[in-house]
């Protein structure tokens, strides 16, 4: 099998187009391998083409920039590790029968003197072609990256790597200014004067940034894995109870009080082993937060969200076009989970369609959140019935998503829990209501008794059930069964719409159409 990528197909990075429908939705697996100053990272890519789920994802710390500031040549025995990550890289691709293995570069390989001959030596062992990238390009990659996981995101992105660190603007789907600097931890240990000189050259090229910039007090995303380290820092600070880095919210004020935290701490070996960090991303994390305090004081950043998707996202989303870009990535990715796993698939937009009455006061946020919902209602079936509901939750609040907070995590997951059992209480999972208020809680126990209801209603996807009526001023709920389905409303069915009737404090009527 042939993984060689040629360099210079029209296919962009990927060396041939990956979506050449427009429509198209499914994506074949695709590899992607981020050749970094830190670390030497293959993702394989597999499934909905808007919102690709993460079919294998490996990670080896090699170091390849360390040193690099001193020397001019990459960390001898990270070159090694490096080329050795690229061989079992390679054959894991050619045991998944992909196609194509996309190799970039970034900081070390292109400021190192022997950058080129790794990369001639990568080729000639493994056949891959290795795409070393300027800053600005990864800067816009990085950038797209967080394009895919927030549909119409604004704002400041910042990606730190080992040896650099670049910004990049976006606003309306669209990239803008970018700059590169040598912000990165690994370059930071070899600046001279000790804490001194390092705080004047972080301030002085800060500086000289914003100048480059401008004015940017909307977003601040950030990418990178000494980021993601000082967000774990501060969930562990914190006590935060939902451990997911995607769509993590920090302010100004947090990231000072974990700066100080990291500075300060007695023993990072144990911090680190307490937040699940690796000891060369733990080595690092104390400068990382010196350059993200002055980051903060810079720029002024209205808030602050991690990203996890970065620099491989981007390249998937650079191949994308416009129509696939525009559509909603939590709601592909939920379309996608029903036709894979749910006993019937279609059946969610319908339920979507019967609900929609009860919510048609929603603001467009909360009815994709309802419509993710109705296509997810199915797909934990096979679980053990006693604990269906609260695998419900567990997948929901812990999937793989884009474009969901983690405040929309938590109301997703509570309608799938009500699904399946009327009652919230005494579930393993209690500790993570509360990032959400009582009305959140209740919205999505009404939403769970609806989905609850309209599952007693399954007939073929395209079957008329019928339709709701909701007054909520008059709390008065309506239900009007089509003849075929009035069959369907036993017992159990009666009870299901009486409980949801509860929940919304109305009276419930139930009436025949003609037809």
């Amino acid at each position: 099998m042939n993984v060689l990528v040629e360099p210079h197909h029209d296919g962009g990075l990927f060396g041939r187009p990956l979506f050449e429908d427009p429509s198209a939705r499914a994506l074949s697996r695709v590899g992607v391998v981020d050749v970094g100053s830190n670390s030497v990272r293959l993702v394989v890519f597999d499934g909905a083409a808007r919102s690709p789920a993460y079919f294998y994802n490996e990670k080896i710390m090699c170091a390849l920039g360390a040193g690099l500031s001193d020397t001019g040549h990459l960390n001898p025995e990270g070159r090694v590790r490096a080329l050795g990550a690229l061989r079992r890289f390679h054959r894991l691709a050619k045991g998944m029968g992909l196609s194509d293995l996309t190799v970039v570069a970034t900081a070390a390989v292109r400021d190192a003197s022997d950058g080129p001959a790794f990369c001639a030596d990568v080729e000639r062992e493994t056949g891959l072609y290795v795409r070393t990238i300027d800053g600005r390009e990864e800067a816009r990659l990085s950038a797209q990256g967080v394009l895919l996981g927030w549909p119409g995101s604004y704002g400041l992105v910042c990606d730190i790597g080992g040896s650099s660190m670049e910004l990049a603007e976006i606003s309306g789907g669209i990239v803008g200014r970018r700059e590169t600097s040598d912000l990165g931890p690994l370059k930071l240990q070899t600046i001279k004067g000790g804490k001194k000189g390092r705080t004047a050259h972080i301030k002085a090229t800060m500086e000289r940034l914003k100048d480059a910039m401008g004015a940017q007090r909307d977003r601040l995303f950030l990418v990178g894995g000494s980021w993601r380290a000082i967000c774990k820092v501060d969930m562990h600070r914190r006590g935060y109870p939902l451990q997911v880095l995607h769509e993590y919210r920090m302010t100004p004020k947090a990231v000072r009080q974990t700066a100080k935290f990291i500075a300060t701490h007695p023993n990072h070996e144990e911090l680190r082993a307490a937040c699940g960090i690796s000891a060369a991303r733990m080595a690092l994390a104390p400068l990382a937060a010196e350059v993200l305090v002055r980051l903060v004081k810079t720029f002024k950043p209205k808030d602050i969200a991690i990203s996890s998707y970065g620099i491989r996202e981007g390249m998937l989303y650079e191949q994308m076009p416009q129509r696939l870009r525009d559509r909603d990535p939590l709601v592909e990715a939920c379309r996608f989970a029903e036709a894979k796993d749910a006993r019937m698939p279609g059946f969610g937009k319908r339920l979507y369609e019967f609900l929609e009455p009860l919510f048609k006061s929603a603001p467009f946020a909360r009815k994709r959140l309802i419509k993710a919902a109705c296509l997810l209602h199915d797909v934990s079936w096979r679980a053990h019935p006693d604990y269906r509901a609260e695998v419900c939750f567990d997948n929901a609040t812990r999937a793989n998503l884009g474009g969901l907070k983690h405040s929309e995590r938590i109301f997703l997951g509570l309608a799938l829990l009500h699904r399946y059992t009327n009652r919230r209480e005494g579930t393993h999972f209690e500790y993570l209501y509360d990032l959400v208020d009582e009305k959140t809680q209740t919205d999505a126990e009404v939403l769970g008794k609806a989905m609850r209801f309209g599952a007693m209603m399954w007939m073929d996807k395209d079957a008329n059930l019928g339709e709701f009526r909701w007054f909520p001023k008059k709390k008065q709920l309506e239900l009007r069964l089509a003849p075929d389905a009035m069959p369907l409303f036993g017992e159990v069915a009666e009870s299901r719409l009486n409980s949801l009737a509860a929940s919304l404090q109305a009276e419930v009527t139930i009436k025949q159409r003609k037809r």
